[in-house]
């Protein structure tokens, strides 16, 4: 069912109830994902020389990776609980939430002490970190999806429906930007403790996400459904009635994060520990994909309204399986020019051609009463198997490689762009919604 205002709103009200949603999504989402991205710089970059016994320098990476892919693990969890959460006790409690936990989160690693004061309890304290981070990650990006759908008019579905995913390239564009101005006179200054200044400066976000994240308003959606119309249990439900629905959220989220993490975070650290590149060249290459992102996004979500979430899910992933030899040919280069190439068309035009339509799309394939349960858990599940081993598995096999081939990457790559367009081929949101988005 879709509800798009209150009876009694008048179109000032829904004007204003709109900027405070958008407010709420793009910036709310924007502060998140700085957050995320900025660890997954790091990780790159820094964490390896830094956390961890630096006398074996791959090993140090892999395992720098490893912590990595360890928020990854937390991510089915909060995804699970905090959509039961959101359908239970509104969109809006649930993103504050979550909020908070990811935000104080980013604070506390900028106080973690090095490898070389305490020793192991430096990585331990890392992964305990990234584990709660982990959990409230798990939820973010649903919610955010699933509140700027509900608060959409049919016809505009796919334009809000990625707001979130604005806000995601905002966050990596702040994220990047942070790092290269602490790497524009070299590596030397962000080694020394210069990480620690946007982890810790990011407690001043926290305060001003939590002020924007608190002038949300619910749902028209949402509102609607009484107490004794919401499930109780959610996802008991979809498994026995939407396994179908469940499934697709599942092999979108698979091949999307494959490809996402590997364009983002396994580039990053192959340039740095194969191809001898600079931080502050591989950081401008993602600060300017991001970028370009912030204007494609916006695109891609007009063209969810103009011919469907659908088809721009089908392109995007087999334009990226296309463009799969060629990213990593453009990374092999070396080539300053070739890898900032690289990195926009991936970063910056594919992945948000992919990101933009799952706002709209995700969210048609559930009803109303179990929508955050179904694509938190769906979506996140995926993003767990993906998003966390993807890039690991990735650097392994090019350090696995005496000649640091990547011709398996390229070949994981194209795959995932398959299972992009295949699983939203078999879209099934025409049960909850008879509009395309």
């Amino acid at each position: 069912m879709n509800i798009q205002k209150t009876e009694q709103e008048t179109p000032a009200q829904t004007k204003s109830r709109l900027r405070k949603v958008a407010a709420a999504t793009i910036v709310g989402s924007m502060l998140e994902w700085y957050d995320f991205y900025l660890y997954a710089t790091m990780a790159s970059i820094v964490f390896s020389k830094v956390f961890f016994d630096t006398s074996d320098p791959a090993t140090a990476s892999l395992q720098a990776f490893a912590t990595f892919a360890i928020g990854f693990v937390a991510r089915p969890i909060g995804g699970l609980f905090f959509g039961y959460f959101g359908d239970r006790y509104g969109r809006k409690k649930m993103l504050f939430v979550t909020f908070c936990m990811m935000g104080l989160c980013t604070t506390a690693i900028g106080l973690v002490p090095s490898y070389a004061s305490i020793g192991v309890w430096a990585p331990l304290c890392l992964v305990l970190i990234r584990i709660v981070q982990g959990l409230g990650a798990g939820a973010e990006l649903a919610g955010a999806a699933v509140t700027s759908y509900e608060h959409a008019a049919d016809n505009k579905k796919g334009r809000q429906g990625a707001w979130p995913a604005l806000g995601l390239n905002l966050g990596l564009l702040l994220s990047s930007l942070t790092v290269y101005l602490l790497t524009f006179n070299g590596d030397k200054f962000l080694l020394a403790g210069g990480w620690r200044i946007p982890f810790i400066l990011s407690f001043v976000l926290v305060l001003v996400g939590l002020w924007v994240r608190g002038s949300l308003p619910e749902t028209p959606e949402y509102h609607h459904f009484e107490e004794s119309h919401r499930q109780k249990r959610p996802f008991r439900e979809l498994w026995k009635t939407n396994l179908k629905g469940l499934g697709v959220v599942f092999f979108v989220a698979i091949g999307y994060n494959a490809l996402s993490y590997v364009f983002k975070t396994f580039s990053l650290a192959y340039l740095t520990q194969f191809k001898g590149i600079s931080a502050s060249v591989t950081s401008l290459s993602v600060t300017l994909a991001s970028l370009v992102a912030i204007f494609t996004v916006p695109l891609f979500g007009y063209l969810c309204d103009k011919f469907s979430s659908k088809k721009l899910l089908i392109v995007g992933g087999l334009l990226s399986a296309l463009f799969a030899y060629p990213f990593m040919q453009l990374l092999d280069s070396g080539e300053n020019r070739l890898i900032y190439l690289a990195l926009i068309v991936g970063t910056g035009v594919l992945a948000p051609m992919m990101f933009a339509p799952q706002g709209s799309f995700l969210s048609r394939q559930f009803a109303v009463q179990n929508r955050s349960t179904g694509v938190g858990s769906g979506r996140e599940i995926g993003t767990a198997i993906a998003g966390g081993i993807a890039p690991l598995w990735a650097l392994s096999m090019v350090a696995q490689s005496a000649t640091r081939d990547t011709s398996a990457v390229a070949l994981m790559l194209t795959c995932s762009g398959a299972i992009v367009a295949l699983a939203a081929y078999f879209d099934q949101g025409y049960r909850f919604s008879h509009y395309k988005n």
